[in-house]
């Protein structure tokens, strides 16, 4: 198999992950890689030219990566959401239950980015000066892209910037909404004081923690110091970010929580269907 569809299956995999971790707690997609940094490797792909042996190593790195993900954790996964379509069948899920499922999702992420360090380390360690620049440079050009688009407008304009794109990703859940849930959407938005700014102030810290990680990458305890980025991101981030999440996490299950009570049948009929898909799409996926 070539490149291309190892890294279409991996994407597609971890894009669907962090889909789930939205419903599980998370404020956005980009917000949801808090969960899931073994994403450099797509990035850095993205960000940085590879030569030819970079692409081949990789594809070798993904193959092996995609096999295990397959064999053993996509079951899981399968599994988890089997019993996440029964208990909407039921109902109209309680507060305990929503975070009940918050939680049974966030166990597949440590064996994930466990065995994601590996494929991050023998890219990263793989670079030249040449290209650790063009990262650097991408890197801050996307960042000063982010803050623009997220911190443009003043405090109102971003808490509706904000309201609206917690709308579209509630709505890939639960459909359109109605007068009561956009409602409530706006009063959790214009809640998140700061939230947007030190997720962005989170996001540069690690950045710039992984460009001096880098600077050693040929010394000993590369590996570790790439490990620790991957696996516990959360340190680089700072303070500030770690209480962020923790209390955006409590916060969007209950949001979630008051938004499906404030739904009808449709919109829970709508939930079932839409994991119900990502649960066939979970199964199509070939380990071969």
């Amino acid at each position: 198999m070539d490149q291309r569809y190892h890294t279409r299956t991996l994407k597609l995999t971890t894009l669907a992950l962090a889909a789930l971790l939205i419903l599980a707690g998370c404020s956005s997609t980009r917000m949801a890689y808090r969960y899931a940094d073994w994403g450099v490797v797509w990035w850095v792909e993205d960000y940085v030219t590879l030569s030819r042996a970079q692409k081949q190593q990789l594809n070798q790195d993904l193959d092996s990566l995609r096999q295990w993900h397959c064999s053993a954790e996509l079951p899981r996964y399968r599994a988890w959401l089997d019993e996440l379509e029964a208990d909407i069948a039921d109902g109209a899920p309680d507060i305990d239950t929503i975070e009940y499922h918050q939680q049974q999702l966030l166990v597949f992420v440590p064996d994930l980015l466990d065995r994601a360090v590996p494929v991050a380390v023998n890219l990263l360690a793989s670079l030249s000066d040449d290209q650790v620049t063009e990262l650097a440079r991408n890197m801050a050009e996307d960042q000063a892209e982010l803050e623009q688009e997220m911190l443009g407008g003043n405090q109102d304009q971003t808490a509706r910037a904000r309201a609206e794109r917690t709308t579209k990703r509630v709505e890939r859940w639960l459909g359109s909404l109605n007068g009561q849930q956009q409602a409530l959407v706006e009063e959790w938005s214009a809640n998140r004081d700061q939230q947007t700014e030190i997720w962005l102030q989170g996001r540069k810290n690690w950045q710039e923690a992984l460009l001096e990680t880098l600077e050693r990458r040929n010394q000993p305890g590369f590996d570790e110091a790439i490990r620790e980025l991957v696996v516990n991101s959360e340190n680089a981030r700072g303070p500030e970010y770690q209480a962020m999440m923790t209390e955006s996490q409590q916060a969007l299950a209950n949001l979630m929580h008051s938004l499906i009570r404030a739904g009808d049948q449709q919109h829970r009929e709508h939930l079932q269907a839409r994991a119900n898909k990502l649960n066939q799409d979970f199964t199509a996926l070939t380990c071969s």
